[in-house]
């Protein structure tokens, strides 16, 4: 359990040397920076310190790191930092540094500062790190929570906020198209849940904002906002991430539509022209190849992992399993071997009739994943490769 102070020794004689300030760092370049990050910053002034505690820190080297990754059930720890360094390292980032000096009572500040104290030691420093539901944001938010009784939480978890974590991972993420793609790919129904101000505080900047919501009780009885001042300690010059994700749906069932298109062309040609089969056989090869390892990373993530945003993954009626005989079978089929066309034209078959189903299923309340861009680009893809490997499958046996 964290100290607590002496019974019977006056609260008020504790924390009053003590400032109290959430310390928020602004998004940067690196793919793991563009969600921000955050601390508490603890300014001793008797002691002459500053420190800034961290529940962000991880190590590569960690036992069975990368297995661990993989499995979502990673170990992260929290520590303290000068604040010097701490600014240094952002500086040097180019990432923006903000701080807001909260209104805690001396009690509360020294009892936030014995709590951290406490968090620190190596024996209760370490934690199961989840992306979206414990996290370095999350941490600095209980940590002020519970030395405020509740009051954060009180003040903002019937606040529906109308986005999900869906919404905020595709719009920081949307610069790089491939990343894009693959999370929009992998995260599962429990990403459309819609989140409330509490449960949007899992990243920094929105815990930045909705900080400023919150009121406490001073020492004088009276009712005051939580943050009692805000400065800038470090400005970015890099660009604000956007305010909403892209809308890219069209730029989805283009490439799909060309895709598909292709891969029925092809077929079509491919009997008569060598030229064409190589193009049928590389490209609807690649294609089920590409896409039936994505389903199959699907499946894992949902059956072998604690990654629970993977979970109930409509996208599986999309890259579906089937698509990986026919990384064989189409090529095959595409040079006229006989023993490959009829169940390649099955299974090309099966993939678009569950293609077409998953997106049929969309009327349904229960089908409410956001998985707009997927079934532009996968739906007709998949539909042009059934046809094109009928069409090889005909072309042969006439």
């Amino acid at each position: 359990m964290p100290p607590v102070h002496p019974a019977g020794t006056p609260a008020a004689e504790f924390g009053a040397e003590l400032t109290i300030s959430l310390m928020t760092m602004g998004v940067g370049k690196e793919v793991w920076e563009r969600f921000g990050h955050n601390a508490i910053l603890v300014e001793d002034h008797a002691r002459g310190t500053a420190t800034a505690y961290n529940y962000g820190m991880f190590d590569f080297r960690q036992h069975n790191f990368l297995l661990r990754f993989v499995q979502g059930r990673m170990l992260y720890w929290m520590q303290g930092f000068d604040l010097g360094l701490t600014l240094q390292i952002y500086r040097q980032a180019n990432r923006s540094v903000w701080v807001q000096e909260l209104n805690l009572t001396p009690a509360e500040r020294a009892a936030l500062r014995d709590f951290l104290e406490w968090n620190e030691r190596p024996e209760n420093r370490f934690y199961r790190y989840d992306y979206y539901r414990d996290n370095c944001s999350t941490r600095v938010r209980d940590a002020l929570d519970r030395v405020l009784a509740g009051r954060i939480r009180a003040a903002t978890d019937t606040i529906e906020t109308g986005h999900t974590y869906r919404f905020h991972t595709s719009r920081l993420i949307a610069s790089d198209v491939p990343l894009y793609t693959g999370l929009l790919a992998a995260l599962g129904q429990p990403a459309d849940h819609p989140l409330t101000a509490w449960e949007e505080m899992f990243l920094p900047l929105e815990l930045r904002q909705w900080m400023r919501h919150v009121t406490v009780v001073d020492d004088s009885g009276r009712v005051v906002p939580l943050v009692r001042s805000e400065r800038t300690l470090f400005a970015s010059t890099l660009p604000a991430p956007p305010a909403a994700p892209p809308a890219r749906v069209p730029g989805y069932l283009a490439a799909g539509l060309a895709l598909g298109l292709g891969l029925w062309w092809l077929g079509r040609r491919a009997p008569a022209s060598p030229r064409a089969r190589r193009g049928f056989a590389w490209l609807a090869g690649g294609w089920a190849l590409v896409v039936g390892f994505a389903g199959a990373l699907l499946v894992c993530l949902w059956a072998f992992t604690d990654h629970t945003v993977a979970y109930r993954n409509e996208n599986l009626f999309q890259a579906n399993l089937l698509l990986l005989p026919l990384v064989v079978l189409v090529p095959a089929a595409a040079r006229g071997a006989g023993w490959a066309r009829r169940p390649a034209v099955a299974l090309a078959a099966l993939v678009a009739a569950g293609s077409l189903a998953g997106l049929a299923l969309k009327v349904l309340p229960a089908f409410y994943q956001h998985n707009a861009e997927i079934l532009a680009l996968a739906v007709p893809a998949n539909l042009g490769l059934a046809l094109g490997v009928a069409a090889v499958a005909r072309g042969f046996r006439g």
